[in-house]
């Protein structure tokens, strides 16, 4: 067990900025091995969270990144072909429920309806994942946890967790963090000086107002420690922004106009 599960554990302290009792709520919850639901926008913290409490909790986290395209079997695992025929390989769901990780589903709602319904029986009492290839029924390590994650921004008829789903978990609300907070991480992150991430967390709170006002999305915390990275590589503030603020999030041209002038306005 040591072998496969130990490439998991998170050895380095992640640095994570508790914003509203978020971490004694978490801990809780793991306490009564609760599945969670990490619910904000891109780039806000919710990964860096699970890794930090996986740290904390001291338990494995294996994360899958959920796509469009990924099956059940993507998730429980499937037969290879070797030189000896045929054997099972367990996928990262099967792992984390046999031996106790924290199994954390990133933007869960990427993944087809017919293929997050094999969680469910995880996700209750019965704390089971039904192997039907193998005729197995995989009973839940006691430190086992499921953790699933989505951005309700981008939720829609056809890409939405059904209510099913839903109310099989706990949530947690994310949302970027106030002003002061941000350009503390964002100077932690970086080695930025405080100046430096209060000008680029007040760029991020200008472009976040524009939100349904031709963008689809606001400046994310990720984008503005991109942008720190790389004003102490040394590239200018301004074209710093342009790169990892301006040009990732839009192709309109008058948009990208706008953001150019709420550069200016603090790096001009």
């Amino acid at each position: 067990m040591r072998n496969v599960i130990s490439q998991y554990l998170i050895e380095k302290e992640p640095y994570y900025r508790d914003v509203s009792d978020e971490v004694t709520v978490f801990e809780a919850a793991y306490s009564a091995r609760m599945p969670m639901m990490l619910k904000g926008p891109t780039g806000c913290g919710k990964t860096r969270f699970i890794e930090y409490m996986a740290w904390k909790l001291q338990r494995p986290l294996i994360t899958v990144a959920c796509n469009e395209d990924m099956t059940a079997s993507d998730l429980v695992g499937r037969f290879l072909l070797d030189a000896n025929g045929t054997r099972w390989q367990d996928g990262p769901l099967a792992i984390a429920a046999r031996f106790g990780a924290i199994c954390y589903l990133d933007e869960i709602v990427e993944a087809r309806q017919d293929t997050t319904v094999v969680i469910h029986p995880l996700t209750d009492n019965r704390r089971v994942l039904p192997l039907e290839k193998t005729s197995e029924l995989v009973q839940a390590h006691p430190d086992f946890q499921l953790v699933i994650s989505y951005n309700p921004g981008y939720q829609s008829v056809m890409k939405d967790l059904k209510q099913s789903t839903k109310q099989r978990f706990g949530a947690l609300d994310f949302q970027y963090p106030e002003p002061a907070i941000e350009e503390e991480i964002v100077a932690h992150e970086t080695g930025v000086s405080g100046e430096i991430a209060k000008k680029l967390v007040s760029i991020a709170k200008m472009a976040r107002n524009l939100k349904g006002h031709g963008l689809d999305e606001g400046i994310s915390t990720r984008m503005l420690i991109y942008a720190g990275s790389l004003i102490v590589k040394g590239v200018v503030a301004k074209k710093a922004c342009r790169v990892a603020l301006v040009s990732p999030i839009t192709d309109d041209l008058d948009m990208r106009d706008a953001l150019d002038a709420a550069v200016e306005t603090f790096f001009g």
